[in-house]
């Protein structure tokens, strides 16, 4: 039984509604006198509606604004003093892999990658929370859970009863969303490679709003397009009038213009993906033996044996269709390619075929026979694609329980990986989730021989302690996501189609954590007799070399999946990145002897404890040492 709110009507908000019920455009967010975004009024626009004439008001101009917007952007460049330490027990194949697990809030993860990662990320793709109403948790200024933000603006009373009657028309819901996602992708910007893509999985709920940030921080001009994927065979409903089957992948680039076009592979090995552009589903263009003419200037591709069959081709380049009714009409140029139908026109045409340039390179198949291996652009429309259900199908096998609500299925991030990267290409999620993205790595890699490598960034967000995940044992989602990733490798392993034998399935654990250093900087009131020992040293007490060595690898900006390997020199702990790329010794105290066989190894950085050097006259004889030894070396102290 509901209590009386014992309470007087507010009557702004009702006044609110029947505005917006009238003139919907003129609702907006602006923040309230605590500071709390509220739905507001434009009075400006409202002005207008009552208007027949243009009002005089605010210079008008395109774009987006909401509370919390220039947070956002302060939020995005504020530094942060924090550090990824390394987690060797959470590790597989921590010595060799070149890929990355961080745990930890993306947006400080995404700070601390800057300059290690600047301009190398050839696919970002993330699965941000959709903004349903209910809960997304972040440890940053601008989200919290829905309970603490209705409790803090005052619409639940101290028993808890709700003195709203719908959160969601409230200024928390778009606003709060907005300025999350702002900062953290105008920090994903910055490590895309020049050729890089973002991917961003969305559903109708911030479908627009999503467009707006994204044409403002990647700029309109590098927007590629908008997949649909059929997320689920039987439909959910949209407030109850349309049912919804389908979610979003809007696609933008780092530097369209330079950007190689997306090619579709194969789903499974041996299985062709059956769609592409302009309509032709197989990208297979079949001519019956004998109806069409083709010719070649130059002699760039020798006659063959049409008799045998049908021709298809795979239309990559420039192709002219001349003579015939169509004569100098058509042109196959670049990406565009002809749709079977139309070329069926040609042909009814009898129009010939003329090879304008290289490569177009035809595949002479006898009947019965299997056509060569083509390729095809992405359509926007992803068909015949896994489906949310299959993806929890998929983390059942793996796990014998349904440990993780609406997984992306990896065969769907597979396909999109191998259609946007190759070769040695890094891959960053960082809103890994079960880590369906690391799996599609895998998997890709071991299906095409690539050597891609994979970040993922997951908050340790806590399980709910009534879900199967919690009953499994995960008592966060990062944990899960780390043995998500274990046991697709084993998975992958045991698939003899994949060659897994070269396919890295391990990855180094890395955890967000406070910086290693201490603030020593203290005045003498604030500090107690007591706590002098505390500030003797640089460096926290609970710290190791190897934390100290990858914030140094930070700081330098290196990568951090670079070799590691530990020696003893001059009776003292010294590591060794990349076989001289850096050297580094954190050891209390350090020797001449051991600064020397330092310097004689000519590494590229060096590094020391400030605190190593018991004088200054040691410090300035291992300066000197390097001078005369090494003098290209670069050395610093922490």
């Amino acid at each position: 039984m509901d209590k009386l709110k014992m309470h007087s009507p507010d009557l702004t908000k009702p006044n609110i509604d029947k505005i917006a019920e009238l003139f919907p455009t003129v609702i907006t967010e602006a923040l309230g006198d605590d500071g709390e975004p509220i739905r507001s009024i434009d009075f400006d626009l409202l002005r207008q509606e009552l208007s027949d004439h243009v009002v005089e008001g605010q210079q008008e101009r395109y774009r987006l604004d909401w509370p919390g917007k220039r947070e956002a952007l302060l939020s995005a460049n504020a530094p942060i003093a924090k550090t990824l330490r390394p987690v060797r027990e959470e590790s597989v194949e921590f010595e060799t892999t070149k890929n990355l697990f961080i745990e930890g809030d993306n947006l400080d993860a995404l700070k601390l990658l800057q300059e290690s990662y600047l301009g190398k990320i050839k696919l970002i793709y993330i699965d941000p929370p959709y903004n349903t109403g209910n809960d997304f948790i972040y440890n940053d200024d601008f989200a919290e859970t829905a309970v603490e933000y209705l409790q803090r603006s005052g619409q639940v009373d101290t028993e808890g009863n709700r003195l709203v009657a719908n959160s969601v028309s409230n200024g928390r819901l778009h606003s709060d969303w907005l300025t999350m996602m702002y900062s953290r992708l105008k920090l994903a910007r910055n490590l895309l490679h020049d050729q890089g893509v973002i991917l961003i999985s969305i559903d109708d709920n911030e479908f627009h709003t999503l467009r707006c940030i994204s044409d403002e921080i990647f700029g309109a001009n590098n927007f590629c397009g908008v997949f649909v994927w059929e997320k689920k065979k039987k439909p959910s409903f949209l407030n109850r009038t349309m049912g919804s089957v389908t979610d979003y992948i809007v696609a933008y680039a780092r530097n369209r213009p330079i950007t190689a076009p997306f090619i579709a592979g194969e789903i499974e090995k041996g299985k062709k993906v059956p769609f592409n552009n302009a309509g032709n589903p197989s990208t297979v263009l079949t001519f019956p033996a004998g109806s069409v003419k083709f010719s070649c200037p130059d002699n760039i591709i020798q006659p063959q044996d049409m008799s045998g069959g049908n021709i298809r081709t795979e239309l990559l380049d420039n192709v002219e269709i001349v003579n015939g009714t169509n004569a100098n009409k058509f042109r196959l140029k670049g990406e565009w390619r002809y749709s079977q139908r139309k070329l069926d026109q040609f042909i009814l045409d009898k129009a010939d075929i003329l090879i304008s340039k290289v490569p177009f390179r035809p595949n002479y198949v006898s009947k019965g026979g299997e056509p060569k291996k083509t390729h095809n652009l992405l359509s926007h429309r992803l068909n015949d694609i896994p489906t949310n259900e299959d993806a929890s199908i998929e983390i059942i096998e793996l796990f014998g329980a349904k440990v993780m609500s609406y997984p992306k299925p990896s065969r769907l991030l597979e396909y999109l990986v191998r259609a946007t990267t190759s070769g040695k290409d890094i891959v960053l999620d960082f809103f890994a989730g079960s880590s369906s993205t690391a799996h599609a790595v895998m998997r890709a890699n071991a299906a095409d021989g690539g050597t891609r490598s994979f970040i993922m960034v997951q908050l340790d967000e806590e399980t709910d302690p009534n879900s199967e995940a919690s009953a499994a044992g995960f008592s966060t989602i990062s944990a899960l996501s780390r043995e998500r990733i274990r046991r697709a490798g084993s998975n992958i392993t045991l698939n003899a189609e994949l060659n897994s034998e070269s396919t890295d399935l391990g990855f180094r654990a890395l955890r967000v954590d406070a910086t290693n250093m201490i603030d020593l900087l203290r005045t003498p009131d604030d500090l107690g007799q007591d706590e002098l020992d505390l500030f003797t040293g640089s460096v926290r007490p609970d710290r190791t070399g190897e934390d100290l060595l990858f914030q140094v690898l930070l700081d330098w900006g290196l990568e951090l999946t670079m070799q590691i390997a530990v020696e003893q020199m001059g009776g003292q702990q010294v590591f060794i990145v990349e076989d001289g790329v850096l050297i580094a010794c954190f050891n209390e105290k350090v020797s001449l002897d051991m600064v020397r066989q330092v310097a004689a190894r000519a590494p590229l950085r060096a590094v020391f404890r400030d605190s190593s050097f018991l004088t200054d006259a040691d410090r300035i004889n291992a300066e000197q040492t390097f001078t005369e030894v090494s003098p290209s070396t670069d050395v610093k102290v922490i």
